[in-house]
């Protein structure tokens, strides 16, 4: 094997250095980029749809996809921040006056735990009641606070959204419209076997779609109807705990638990069993079956990863780029899979 030439690789160098500068530079918007690419992926087979009745006609083709992009995905989107900006306002005002009190809530907990249960807090050296009220209290009003001030912030930073969103809905008009043409120069540029970029091409647009369609249908379920139970059974902020419901849901096996436990444990401890009852049975047999039922179905079966690696991943990813890991990190997941499989030597059957 000859070694590179010079030349060659003064040219690498310079492709390397061009290429992470253009990186560089698209950083600040790189939400707005990445949701580009991810919604002109998922709305391509109806851009293709389109150009079949309207041939010729690639940017009335594109426009249009990007109108139903904005009726089905952005404008219900942006119709929840302002309900979920609202409420998080109106719960955090009633912390900051002391309407609201969580540590009365945890008053109320403990007052009715059983014998069994204040001797074995005894015995993991919880002796003081006290300070275990207190340090749950601050916990809770710290992450109650939290929350609504994020909502509080993503209301303040309106002007810096509406510019992301602008440079998404751009770029989504021409990646509808070229994006075709754009991914074939890409895989041309690609120096890999042709069998290897078509197996590598499909599985990140497989991901991509099975990730983001099948965790924001069960998500939006859960959200829904843990918001609706909330509702029925009187509970400050359902709109507020629906959303929490929704992200926390985009963790598999964690999910909307997370939010409706602790209420029904409230309900237990305080006496109120039918409300107690019927949370716990809806949010097991209801809440529950739907992430039992659909994920598999929706995310698991097209990325055939198992599901302890959609969990890790899914995870990871959300800690190193917050929201967008939900997809970022399964597709990064998916593309080291299949990577290692392509250069993995196959075994003899």
């Amino acid at each position: 094997m000859t070694s590179p030439s010079p030349q060659n690789k003064t040219f690498l160098l310079l492709l390397v250095a061009v290429s992470l500068a253009f990186a560089a530079i698209l950083w600040p918007f790189y939400e707005a980029v990445f949701w580009g690419v991810v919604l002109a992926i998922l709305f391509s087979p109806l851009h293709r749809r389109l150009l079949l009745r309207m041939p010729r006609r690639h940017n009335l083709a594109a426009l249009t996809t990007l109108v139903l992009c904005l009726i089905v995905v952005i404008l219900p989107m942006t119709l929840l921040s302002i309900s979920l900006i609202q409420e998080a306002t109106h719960i955090y005002d009633r912390l900051r006056s002391g309407q609201l009190n969580v540590g009365d809530y945890f008053q109320q907990i403990i007052a009715a735990l059983p014998s069994w249960a204040l001797e074995l807090l005894n015995r993991l050296e919880l002796t003081s009641m006290a300070a275990l009220q207190q340090k749950l209290s601050t916990i809770a009003v710290q992450g109650s606070q939290l929350i609504a001030t994020r909502a509080l912030n993503i209301g303040q930073n309106t002007f810096q959204f509406l510019i992301s969103l602008g440079i998404m809905l751009y770029l989504l008009f021409f990646l509808l419209r070229d994006g075709a043409a754009l991914a074939i120069r890409v895989r041309n540029a690609v120096p890999l076997e042709e069998a290897h970029k078509r197996d590598l091409s499909q599985k990140f647009t497989t991901v991509i779609r099975a990730t983001v369609k099948g965790n924001i249908v069960v998500a939006a379920s859960q959200g829904l109807l843990g918001g609706f139970i909330f509702w029925a059974l009187g509970i400050q902020g359902p709109v507020l705990w629906g959303v929490l419901m929704a992200f926390l849901s985009l963790l598999p096996a964690v999910g909307a638990g997370l939010i409706w436990v602790p209420v029904a444990i409230y309900f237990f401890a305080t006496g109120a069993l039918w409300q107690a009852v019927t949370l716990t049975a809806f949010g097991v047999f209801v809440i529950g079956l739907v992430d039992n039922i659909l994920r598999p179905v929706l995310v698991g079966k097209d990325t055939k990863m198992p599901d302890y690696v959609v969990l890790i991943s899914t995870l990871g990813g959300m800690a190193l780029f917050g929201l967008n890991g939900f997809v970022i990190g399964p597709v990064i997941a998916a593309l080291f899979m299949a990577t290692w499989d392509l250069f993995a030597p196959k075994t003899p059957t």
